[in-house]
């Protein structure tokens, strides 16, 4: 069930959100930013001011806030694409590897529990085609 995004853009549907979603309203979805390469992923948010929607890093199980400018949001995600749990990070603070976690989300302090992000919920990463790399992307 291996996931091959490439680095790209893309878009986060985030399932589950909240009450009307179970009832068939469609996902919260925002902008996504793909980072699939040791490079990319090494980038990450460093030295941003801000984010524009999220960002994946895959594979990844944890993070670090070194060198960044704003607090962050942080989701692990398991294999599934489920959330195993959230946390706000300021700057210059090393993240806990969290065990079952094969890919992380950052995005702005806050902007997770906006979409209603938060344990158990399951996202959809949707990659423009250039970004697919050829897998199902969710």
């Amino acid at each position: 069930m291996g996931r091959r995004w490439r680095d790209g853009r893309g878009e986060l549907a985030v399932h589950g959100a909240g009450p009307a979603d179970r009832e068939g309203a469609a996902p919260v979805v925002v902008p996504l930013e793909l980072a699939t390469s040791c490079r990319a992923r090494t980038k990450g948010l460093l030295g941003r001011a801000a984010v524009d929607g999220a960002i994946l890093l895959s594979p990844a199980g944890s993070v670090h806030t070194f060198g960044m400018r704003i607090p962050i949001d942080v989701a692990y995600l398991d294999r599934d694409l489920r959330v195993l749990t959230v946390r706000t990070m300021k700057p210059g603070r090393l993240g806990l590897p969290r065990l079952r976690s094969r890919h992380v989300l950052e995005a702005a302090a806050g902007a997770m529990a906006g979409w209603g992000l938060r344990a158990g919920v399951r996202v959809e990463v949707r990659a423009e085609p250039a970004a697919a790399g050829g897998a199902e992307a969710g």
